[in-house]
């Protein structure tokens, strides 16, 4: 769920919107500032004047997109105006560079009026590889694209138009496949003639449905010739035909196809098609039917909708990033619906295959397979850019819309490393958590952050949250945020049921190390203790502390409670590190100052084993200020030997050590002067020789450093127990909540 105060809050925080425009080369020096413009920008001129294909090798026309609208038709909001379309669009750039890498300029044209629409996005035509069109109400919008793709030399999409429709044929063609129906026999209803519903009836009819077997129904009934009322591109559809209203027309249908209101389709009306039928309903946000009144109107049928909480989910998002990746990617001259038609095709076959680990590791372990359940891929697959662009590219080859060759396998590789798992890791680790809601105890339970990030963690559902507080204080600060948190557990530990229980046990865990009982219930009382004792009696899962109080204080107060696990020397601390095009774990750089070898080489395993319970293949580098004893040193001695003895106690781990970050991080550094080290790719687990670098290289990376830092994640604790740093925002409670949710989860 997302609420209004938050989304405005998103919008308006530390810098207002989304994008920014960043330089993709170094300009600090007066040579690069020569470079970048005057004198230097007059030779790639010269170059693109003489040959005007040049612009795709100087420039970034090759990778940018224009999202370009009037405001007219906004999801759920209608004609709102240009200015109020930016954040939309906003969004959709984001999307495309987080799915595709594709850059983008979001354009807000003033004009309802198709000539001066069309004149403007014509004479920017230089500027882009591609145009997307985007929330342009009907039918002026179809009547604009018809007519860009006629003028421009670049390809145009519309988004609104093929979207949503690419994934809904994929979804038809694995159902069909499953109903053993073929697409020239079966007779398909298609409810709403508005823009979705116009781009899915032209591609089914593309696909092969027969003209005879389509029944077109909107809001006054079946498009037929004796209408007046119908737009030239609606005209296509109509058929002279006695089933008028839609109640009749659903007689018998193998497919219902909704692109139009909720509540249109009933139970009655899906038992009255045809064997097997299949419904897609993607009316949002309310289906034409519910996903749960369509199964159960019946056994047989086959059902999807527009919305992610259910199976089969038809998302825009499964198409337009990779479509047009693939266009430009051959500098294609426009969309051909057989281009389409490949990209609905790669994702139904993509649902066919085998499910990759990291998917279902995401979805706790969940088995997907091929089925009336699982029609489409899950969006988090990572094989969706490389199998959908590679199949637009290839089609728009084959159309002879390509401007610029590929080979396929070389392609499909560039695509593979081209968004790396950075940042897209952790939306992989939160659907983790959502299968795992633990109960989690947050000590500062009237803390603004902590509790923003309560009610985050309960409309995602990645955990369950407790807070710990005075109900006035909790209360009051619930009040002057203004955030919905009904239902949410708050317990004072002063007058907590289990208090009493709490205290005798602590008593009878610390007694004999010089606690007496007076102050055994003074200790008690104090808040992280408490959550400490919540955890370790059951009460609770996992608990978060810190945030106002002291660090290491709080800390003790783990150790003495929660202490670390069988086996375990020492508690210790990683950070998981989400960058532009990887991750990586570093530690410790939260808890111990000094190790020896003994804790370095415990450090490592223990961050080896967190990294593979967040699905990630751990390959381990022992840093130190030398590579391989080039420098004799009691430090870089200290590594050596914790390298030792973590191989001797995990042969089968990739590890090596010890070794300089560079060596860690360069291929091409350890292959040319270190071809013997056994790291087959660059390091992702980082240990450091002590606290002061672990922790200040993570600071680098957060404050001076295009990083994501989450944690400290406190490992080899007996019971899932982690504290926050001083001044968490929102953001950071929740990454580090779900990270130890998944954490706690795997290592059960």
């Amino acid at each position: 769920m997302i609420r209004r105060q938050d989304s405005l809050d998103y919008h308006a925080g530390d810098r207002p919107g989304k994008i920014a425009i960043r330089a993709t080369k170094q300009c600090l020096s007066p040579r690069e500032m020569r470079l970048a413009y005057l004198p230097g920008a007059r030779f790639p001129a010269e170059e693109i004047a003489r040959d005007p294909a040049a612009v795709y090798r100087y420039t970034a026309r090759e990778n940018l997109v224009g999202v370009i609208t009037n405001g007219t038709a906004l999801p759920g909001l209608g004609d709102v105006g240009p200015a109020a379309a930016k954040p939309m669009q906003e969004g959709m750039a984001v999307l495309f560079k987080r799915l595709a890498d594709i850059d983008v300029f979001d354009l807000e044209l003033d004009t309802a009026d198709v000539d001066r629409f069309v004149d403007t996005v014509r004479v920017l035509e230089p500027t882009f590889g591609a145009i997307n069109l985007k929330d342009i109400r009907a039918p002026e919008g179809l009547q604009i694209y018809e007519r860009l793709c006629d003028e421009l030399s670049i390809p145009v999409f519309h988004e609104g138009l093929y979207g949503t429709a690419v994934v809904a044929i994929a979804a038809i063609i694995n159902a069909l496949e499953l109903v053993e129906k073929t697409i020239d026999q079966a007779q398909v209803v298609l409810c709403g003639a508005g823009t979705l519903g116009t781009g899915c009836a032209r591609l089914l009819l593309s696909l092969g449905v027969r003209p005879d077997n389509l029944l077109v129904y909107d809001k006054e009934g079946l498009l037929h010739p004796e209408r007046d009322d119908l737009f030239e591109y609606q005209r296509i559809f109509q058929r002279d035909c006695p089933v008028r209203r839609l109640e009749e027309g659903i007689e018998g249908a193998d497919i219902f196809l909704g692109a139009s209101a909720g509540g249109v389709l009933s139970q009655q009306m899906v038992r009255r098609m045809a064997r097997f039928p299949i419904v897609l309903a993607l009316a949002t946000p309310e289906p034409e039917i519910s996903w749960e009144d369509a199964r159960a109107a019946r056994q047989d049928v086959i059902v999807a909708t527009a919305l992610g909480i259910h199976p089969n989910a038809v998302l825009d998002t499964l198409s337009f990033p990779y479509i047009i990746r693939g266009a430009l990617d051959v500098r294609a001259t426009r969309i051909t619906e057989n281009m389409l038609l490949a990209a609905a095709q790669a994702l139904a076959e993509l649902a066919r295959e085998e499910v990759v680990e990291e998917v279902e590791r995401a979805y706790a372990h969940e088995r997907f397979s091929f089925g009336p359940g699982y029609l489409l891929p899950k969006p988090i697959d990572p094989r969706i850019l490389v199998r959908e662009s590679s199949a637009v590219a290839e089609c728009a080859i084959r159309e002879k819309v390509a401007q610029r060759p590929l080979e396929v396998e070389t392609y499909q590789e560039s695509l593979g490393i081209r968004l790396g798992t950075g940042r897209e890791i952790l939306r992989g680790l939160i659907l983790r958590a959502r299968q795992h809601p633990l109960r989690v105890v947050f000590s500062e339970g009237s803390s603004e952050a902590v509790l923003r990030a309560c009610r985050i963690l309960l409309d995602e559902e990645i955990a369950s949250p407790i807070v710990l507080g005075r109900e006035d204080e909790v209360s009051r600060t619930i009040d002057r945020i203004g955030v919905d948190l009904g239902g949410l557990p708050v317990i004072d530990p002063d007058r907590s049921a289990h208090l009493e229980t709490y205290v005798e046990e602590y008593f009878r865990m610390r007694g004999r190390r010089g606690v007496m009982r007076p102050a055994a219930a003074d200790r008690v009382r104090q808040r992280d203790r408490f959550a400490a004792m919540m955890v370790h009696s059951g009460d609770a899962d996992m608990m978060i502390g810190g945030s106002r109080t002291d660090y290491a204080e709080t800390l003790r107060t783990i150790l003495e409670v929660i202490g670390p696990a069988p086996g375990v020397r020492r508690i210790s601390s990683h950070y998981l590190v989400l960058l532009p095009k990887d991750v990586v774990l570093i530690a410790d750089c939260a808890v111990n100052i000094d190790p020896d070898a003994e804790d370095l080489a415990e450090i490592a395993l223990l961050a080896a084993r967190t990294a593979g319970a967040l699905g990630i293949e751990p390959k381990v580098a022992m840093l130190s200020f030398s590579n391989f004893g080039t420098i004799a040193h009691p430090h870089a001695d200290l590594m050596r030997r914790a390298t030792k003895i973590a191989k001797e106690r995990a042969p089968d781990l990739m590890i090596d050590g010890e070794m300089q970050l560079a060596t860690a991080r360069n291929g091409a550094l350890r292959r040319e002067y270190f071809p013997f080290a056994a790291l087959d790719s660059d390091a992702n687990v980082l240990i450091f020789p002590d606290l002061q670098s672990g922790n200040l290289t993570m600071q680098s990376l957060h404050y001076m450093g295009d990083a994501v830092p989450i944690g400290p994640i406190l490992m080899g604790t007996r019971l899932p127990a982690h504290l926050l740093p001083y001044g968490a925002t929102v953001e950071e409670v929740v990454n580090l909540t779900a990270i130890g949710v998944v954490k706690a989860a795997a290592l059960v």
